[in-house]
């Protein structure tokens, strides 16, 4: 693949997890204008993200099989198209409709499921056209994409409010348009060699995948719930607290809001381009980065003042962006071309639940106690980083795991790690 091609064939691929990203992290600081504009209760409004995230948590599953089945861009077209046309339904709905709470979650239904055809399967994409050190370093570009809209999604979120609280619904379509040129014109992909599985050989391949390496999947997929359940968790619980207690909104809002995003996007951006294909040092960092968010919780417990709250958070999101290129890398390596869309997917899945449980929940805990919440915030993570410590065991050499190339008779090696013996 040609220098300048590739560099397009990047950017295309990281199009597409940021238009995802918009989503959620656009209306968070939206969501308060939103509950007193419709007359909602917190529960209410934090559905607009739960049924989002709910909605493509189920359908992720199912779309990473059709691009298994047919091919990547079959499945992200279409889907970013949908999660265009639900921003419309939606924008329409708060704008004209009576009942228009019903019409926005029933528009960001069909948002959830186009969603779920962007960055599970962009995680696949980038591991069937990279190999190696560079699949490595374009799944963290792909994090880092993440990250980024995260960024200046509560920055945009917040200006475009500025104008009219839901118009950030009518921004979706328009940056959708850019990401559908970009994948169309620039991602080209390999053709398939053979016929894919039917569906019976399929599933019994991912059952014997998962037989194999179940152990550690699970042990991954729960430790990217987690940092997504905890980033929009608290993100929800900042955007409240700046508006009720310090009585911060607009643009100053999103900036404050897009801080501890940053140090997530950056810190993800440069372990991606660091580990390589290094096993002994991604699972070094995932357990510092559940260390990090330990103590980061740990901390806030007690603090209230909001400049050290801020940079105390932000050592939380510099364990998050150590933690997630690393089980991005683990995850897209674990199965061969032909089935790492269903288990991107059903990773992209697990996030996404961890998306939609942050909000509702951390709105109860808010209720009951905020040295409560974080105390069991950093139980939470103390225990996934325990996990990740006893359950994942490095089974290559870090010369065999530096070269990413493909076997003898042309296949991807299918173990990825081990698993700790009996466990």
């Amino acid at each position: 693949m040609a220098e300048h091609t590739s560099g397009k064939t990047i950017v295309a691929i990281g199009s597409i997890p940021l238009i995802m990203t918009l989503g959620n992290s656009m209306l968070i600081p939206v969501l308060p204008k939103m509950k007193s504009e419709l007359h909602l209760s917190s529960f209410q409004v934090s559905m607009t993200i739960t049924i989002f995230s709910l909605v493509a948590a189920f359908s992720i599953p199912i779309l990473g099989y059709l691009s298994d089945r047919f091919s990547r861009k079959a499945v992200i077209i279409p889907a970013l198209i949908l999660y265009g046309l639900g921003g419309l339904l939606a924008g329409f709905a708060a704008a004209t409709f009576a009942n228009a709470y019903t019409w926005i979650l029933v528009g960001r239904t069909l948002q959830g499921i186009g969603a779920a055809g962007t960055a599970p399967i962009a995680m696949a994409l980038a591991g069937d056209l990279f190999k190696g050190a560079e699949e490595s370093k374009v799944l963290g570009l792909v994090e880092a994409s993440n990250g980024f809209g995260k960024v200046i999604s509560p920055i945009l979120g917040s200006l475009i409010a500025l104008i009219v609280w839901y118009g950030a619904f009518f921004a979706f379509p328009l940056v959708v348009l850019i990401s559908i040129g970009l994948t169309w014109f620039f991602i080209k992909e390999k053709k398939k060699d053979k016929e894919p599985p039917g569906l019976k050989k399929y599933i019994s391949g991912l059952m014997s995948a998962f037989k194999e390496q179940g152990r550690w999947l699970f042990t991954a997929y729960l430790a990217g719930a987690t940092c997504l359940f905890t980033l929009f968790g608290i993100l929800f619980y900042l955007s409240e607290i700046l508006e009720k207690t310090h009585n911060i909104t607009g643009v100053m809002k999103g900036l404050m809001l897009a801080i501890p995003l940053l140090v997530m996007c950056t810190t993800s951006y440069i372990t991606g381009a660091k580990i390589g294909k290094n096993k002994k040092l991604m699972k070094k960092l995932i357990v510092l980065g559940f260390t990090l968010m330990t103590i980061s919780y740990g901390i806030l417990s007690f603090v209230n003042n909001l400049t050290l709250f801020i940079s105390v958070l932000a050592l939380s999101s510099l364990g998050t962006g150590f933690i997630l290129p690393c089980i991005n890398s683990f995850i897209t390596g674990a199965v061969g071309k032909e089935r790492r869309g269903f288990v991107t997917s059903l990773y992209g899945s697990v996030r996404f639940l961890g998306v939609a449980i942050g909000p509702p929940l951390f709105g109860w805990l808010m209720e009951w106690s905020k040295v409560g919440m974080f105390l069991s915030l950093a139980g939470f993570t103390f225990i996934v980083g325990l996990l990740a410590l006893l359950m994942i065991r490095v089974g290559n050499t870090p010369d065999e795991e530096s070269s990413g190339k493909e076997g003898k008779k042309g296949k991807r090696p299918v173990h990825v790690l081990e698993t700790a013996p009996g466990r």
